[in-house]
């Protein structure tokens, strides 16, 4: 019989805390080819895509978003950027990287990211414009005033009143920010160490366990790159035409 280990599910997925940023970082580098530059003295990982129009820089800022992702001006394409605060659930962010890199491109130009909330049944509540989780904790909401445009995420609850934060500015690109609201809204719940559940919030997530082969945890990565390659090496003709959404992390 194989070894067994103890793994912990929560959910809603978006009180999971932020996880292992290697779930991001190391498909970027190897299986989508985005270069390293970040100095191994300094608490910083910066990674550059290979047009290096995009960078993805994590810094262990407590004041700053942990994550930024800035893209650069490019011909009649305005430049954009997002951030998400440490303790977004890694998978959600990956949702976000992984239709960034994807080379088949965005199936729908018209994408909404309030769709997938919407079909989750979140709702708007009297103090949003937007759409807030079934349960109150997080809400999305698109700021299209005058002189600003912006998409905000914000996961918090009385005791904790913020949680965590992402930011998209609004020239990102709507099936990037869709991408990650469907991912937001995803009830599948996220698997975590038992040694590291979140010590916020805990009232209000659902937590079991479960025990799973020592080797499935072991290789989820590698499973998860290897996914990722293919998208970059089957020929034209396979070329995925439709939102894909992303490998669900079985760690």
């Amino acid at each position: 019989m194989s070894q067994t280990v103890e793994q912990t599910l929560i959910a809603p997925r978006y009180l999971a805390g932020g996880g292992d940023p290697g779930w991001v970082t190391v498909p970027l580098h190897r299986a989508a080819g985005w270069s390293y530059g970040h100095d191994p003295l300094m608490p910083r990982v910066i990674l550059t895509s290979p047009d290096q129009l995009t960078q993805l820089r994590i810094a262990s800022d407590p004041d700053d978003p942990w994550w930024t992702i800035r893209h650069a001006r490019n011909a009649d394409k305005p430049a954009w950027t997002a951030t998400f605060d440490a303790r977004t659930p890694v998978e959600i962010i990956a949702a976000f990287t992984d239709a960034l890199t994807d080379p088949s491109g965005p199936a729908d130009t018209g994408a909404d990211p309030y769709a997938p909330l919407r079909e989750a049944k979140w709702d708007t509540p009297r103090h949003l414009y937007g759409l807030a989780s079934p349960d109150g904790i997080t809400c999305v909401e698109h700021l299209g005033t005058a002189g600003r445009d912006l998409w905000t995420v914000e996961t918090a609850v009385i005791e904790n009143p913020a949680i965590w934060h992402a930011y998209f500015t609004g020239s990102t690109p709507a099936h990037l920010i869709t991408a990650f609201t469907w991912s937001l809204a995803e009830k599948t719940p996220v698997a975590r160490d038992p040694n590291n559940i979140p010590g916020f919030a805990r009232d209000r997530m659902s937590v079991s366990t479960r025990r799973v082969p020592a080797a499935d945890i072991a290789t989820a990565l590698e499973r998860r790159v290897s996914t990722l390659t293919a998208r970059h090496t089957a020929p034209p003709a396979a070329a995925v035409t439709r939102h894909v959404p992303p490998p669900r992390r079985t760690r």
